[in-house]
């Protein structure tokens, strides 16, 4: 049976010592989870080794660890690809760049082309209780409950259950799936920098109910969410908590779909500039093809001839707070040039490109096309005209009448 090792970061504070790194070596099946060589590890050498688990089947979201630098379920990564992501990963530098205060030093690598050992952590943005156990109530549960997670229906209750028809729940479907094991939080590159930000995991379930039909209170959700500055603005939107997330929420996703609720739906202008700043992004992006940084920063807060001429209080405030900003990007090489901090220089894309990007904007804008998991779109005005030349019925998405499944990406087209 194969052997592999596992490098577990080990915490125990009723020992008041740090931090620090313990080697295991177990013997499973390479389909068998990581999970199962704690499990082992434990049984076998330590029975002082802590970790959360419990259905062991990816369902009740209790073992969220990191596995190789990565924040996922033990139970759902298999102990066989663990170990060959392990000897993916390149040799730590030395030369490295510095570590934050208290932060424990890289495992060290096994070298001279042996194996490597599979890195287990307790999840990040959590403060650890013991070995991989965390304390999910600051980081987690509570700003799932700043959410308000449940329906908020207008008008007298019903004399049984609010009935709605199935299509109207398909836009929650995804954010439904949530299990609720904090991968995406502890993965959060926002929450590193901003440890009051509400957080992807409770942001999609806030989502699921101003998506949800029954509920009476979406505006007053949607302006509570963006009025707050660790809100939906304060996403930087990096992507790592869709890839952290085992069951295919895509919170990020949700996030970015409560900024066009709020904003262009709703209205709601935020304080925090975070519309602004969108839509100060989408028409330099529409005009020059590129993003001009520094027309960027002047249309985020003094939009318009108007805004130049007469800018609000908080507006020259954050110009002037954002002067060091454009210093360090001068002193790191990103301004390579003074020239690019004058607003309004920017070259737009040669040969035609920048035609190509209007273009873009001009199908966004005539099809209002958004990303879901779970709702067919264009695909279906392909399949209609293929029955058309076939002489056939067209077929739904995925044939017959099965409903989409998960990870069976389609767009929609939103109706005016």
């Amino acid at each position: 049976m194969p052997e592999y090792t596992l490098k577990i970061r080990r915490y125990q504070p009723e020992s008041g010592e740090g931090p620090y790194w313990e080697t295991f070596d177990v013997d499973l099946d390479e389909s068998l989870s990581v999970l199962d060589g704690i499990l082992q590890a434990r049984d076998r050498d330590d029975g002082s080794l802590s970790v959360r688990c419990s259905c062991r089947a990816a369902i009740c979201g209790s073992c969220g660890v990191k596995i190789n630098g990565s924040s996922t379920l033990a139970c759902k990564t298999q102990i066989g690809e663990a170990h060959a992501a392990a000897n993916r990963r390149s040799k730590p530098d030395a030369e490295g760049p510095p570590r934050g205060a208290g932060e424990l030093p890289p495992p060290d690598s096994a070298g001279n082309g042996a194996a490597n050992p599979i890195v287990v952590e307790p999840m990040g943005n959590m403060p650890v209780v013991k070995d991989l156990v965390t304390d999910m109530e600051s980081t987690h549960w509570e700003k799932i409950r700043r959410v308000t997670p449940w329906l908020l229906p207008a008008g007298e209750p019903p004399e049984r259950e609010y009935v709605v028809e199935p299509e109207a729940m398909v836009d929650v479907t995804q954010e439904i799936a949530c299990i609720q094991c904090g991968a995406c939080v502890s993965s959060c590159l926002s929450m590193e920098v901003d440890p009051d930000f509400i957080g992807p995991a409770a942001l999609a379930k806030a989502y699921r109910f101003v998506g949800d039909p029954r509920d009476g209170e979406t505006r007053e959700r949607l302006y509570d969410l963006a009025q707050d500055p660790h809100g939906i603005y304060d996403c930087t939107h990096c992507f790592s908590c869709i890839d952290a997330c085992p069951k295919g929420v895509a919170p990020m996703d949700q996030i970015m779909r409560l900024r066009r609720a709020a904003g262009d739906e709703y209205g709601i202008d935020d304080v925090n500039n975070g519309r602004r700043h969108e839509q100060a992004f989408t028409k330099i992006i529409e005009k020059k093809g590129t993003l001009d940084e520094s027309l960027l920063l002047q249309e985020s807060f003094a939009a318009g001839v108007k805004g130049k001429l007469m800018p609000s209080p908080a507006a020259i405030k954050s110009l002037i707070g954002s002067i060091p900003t454009a210093i360090r990007g001068i002193r790191t090489g990103k301004m390579r040039s003074i020239r690019k901090l004058i607003p309004g220089v920017h070259e737009k894309l040669p040969d035609g490109a920048q035609a190509e990007v209007q273009q873009l904007y001009e199908h966004a804008e005539e099809h209002h096309v958004e990303l879901n998991l779970y709702i067919k779109g264009e695909d279906a005005d392909e399949d209609e005209a293929t029955a058309e030349e076939g002489g056939g019925a067209a077929q739904p998405h995925g044939g017959g009448d099965a409903p989409l499944g998960a990870g069976e990406e389609t767009t929609e087209e939103k109706p005016e």
